[in-house]
């Protein structure tokens, strides 16, 4: 991985004069660091994967890249930019024919879902240089050979890991098999799961990856140990933890089934919606809770090693450890789910008298001190606890329907519907769906899909609550 802190000037790349002029003109005079990291590699041909927030200044990265790439003088489609949203769709066409308003000619056409398909295919019909659109929109137009993007020669998938969030891996590589195989591929994204590796290995040439290191891209995870002395002190030892610590997400692993379901049912008793998730819940129930811890609809999931084996998780910012871990590697197992993708993370863990020769252990094996510390006040219980951000839908139809991520998208964005930023995962399954939603704008979503038809019909859709 390349990783470069630097600024420099754009006067510094083999762009044309009519860029420079341009960028010169717009305040543009020294790259960001993910400029600096990623267009010498752009605009030399390279396929680059490049982790970048939102603000980074990504777009004008792989915009000029774009343009840089473009023959101007051949009306055609040659470039392509996915992204998993319209409103993210609409600010990179923006800002693509910023960057190009001092080079004629150019035509930058967005297709997106939620949107009306007639001037979108009148639009077509006129052609375009760079097409911006979204997955679902996308895919319909090459399946009905409206859109012709056999002379691609740049492939940009920005937001990649949200796109995938959303449900779109299908749909992405649906749309990448349209494209020639010799090509451009640049794929920018927040984070950098294993799926993005994945698609990356499947569909890129010896790509490069570059990060901007700042200052919280170390990776740290708080350690902290607390001894309880019986079981109704481990109880609320772990409410006390929670509640000072106030996180979005948590994973609280327990030994046993039976602890799962009293510790998830003990703290949604006192007003946390948690989740536990073990081996004896059903399939459909085991996705169903990893599909609402997941997207953002409940904030602690209560689980057991074997359950919580191979989840792939992000985001936690809090572990506990409800008792200490039979062994010191499955202890680092747990507390390596938190402090990841550059966050710093905690993980606090729970001890009686019996257990003190395991913490010992703990000790010679990591090669630390540990020390025993004091539990928060009981004041701490008197705050609210954070409310989940997102519901979770469920629609009674999925892929046997031939129900795509795009049509649940474009049905909960089109007309008197919601913004894409206010949709979040997306998740699949053989014969239902499920889609996390704002709560604040959960109920103008399910009326909306409960109303209309997805795919010329129409589904029965519910929120999902309780345990």
């Amino acid at each position: 991985m390349t990783t470069v802190t630097t600024d420099n000037s754009f006067k510094s790349l083999s762009l044309s004069d009519q860029l420079l002029s341009n960028l010169s003109s717009l305040g543009y005079h020294a790259m960001t660091p993910i400029q600096a990291a990623s267009l010498p590699l752009l605009l030399q041909g390279e396929d680059v994967i490049a982790q970048a927030k939102t603000g980074s200044g990504k777009t004008a990265a792989f915009g000029l890249g774009v343009l840089s790439n473009l023959d101007v003088k051949k009306f055609r489609v040659q470039a392509l930019i996915l992204c998993p949203t319209r409103e993210l769709a609409d600010q990179v066409a923006k800002e693509i024919r910023r960057l190009a308003r001092t080079v004629h000619n150019i035509k930058v056409l967005t297709l997106c879902g939620g949107m009306p398909f007639g001037p979108q295919i009148g639009s077509l019909e006129h052609g375009a240089h760079i097409i911006v659109g979204t997955p679902g929109r996308i895919e319909d137009h090459i399946r009905k050979e409206r859109l012709n993007l056999e002379h691609v020669n740049t492939l940009v998938l920005d937001e990649a890991d949200r796109m995938l969030d959303m449900g779109f891996q299908d749909t992405v590589d649906t749309i990448i098999d349209a494209t020639p195989q010799k090509r451009q591929t640049l794929l920018f994204s927040a984070t950098y799961p294993k799926e993005i590796k994945a698609i990356s290995e499947r569909v890129m040439q010896s790509p490069t990856v570059v990060a901007v290191k700042d200052q919280h891209s170390e990776v740290t995870i708080e350690q902290r140990f607390f001894e309880v002395k019986d079981e109704a002190q481990r109880r609320d030892a772990v409410l006390r933890l929670l509640f000072a610590a106030q996180p979005q997400s948590s994973l609280v692993f327990c030994n046993t089934r039976r602890e799962c379901n009293d510790v998830a049912e003990e703290l949604r008793f006192h007003g946390i919606d948690a989740l536990a998730l073990h081996g004896d819940l059903e399939q459909r129930d085991r996705d169903q809770v990893w599909v609402r811890f997941s997207n953002g609809s409940a904030s602690v999931l209560v689980a057991t090693d074997v359950a919580a084996r191979g989840l792939d998780m992000d985001d936690l910012e809090l572990v506990i450890n409800y008792h200490v871990a039979l062994d010191a590697e499955v202890h680092v197992h747990r507390i390596g789910r938190t402090g990841r993708a550059g966050q710093q993370g905690k993980a606090y863990t729970l001890f009686s008298a019996r257990e003190a020769r395991k913490v010992n252990a703990l000790e010679d094996e990591q090669n630390v001190s540990i020390q025993e510390e004091s539990l928060p006040s009981e004041d701490v219980l008197k705050k609210p606890f954070p409310t989940p951000s997102m519901l979770t839908l469920q629609i009674d139809g999925g892929k046997k329907s031939k129900l795509r991520p795009g049509d649940i998208l474009g049905g909960l964005t089109g007309q008197d519907g919601i913004q894409g930023t206010q949709v979040g995962k997306i998740n699949m399954f053989a014969t239902y769906a499920y889609v996390a939603v704002d709560r604040s704008v959960a109920k103008v979503a399910l009326q909306k899909l409960g109303r209309d038809k997805l795919k010329g019909r129409q589904f029965r859709v519910r929120q999902i609550t309780g345990r």
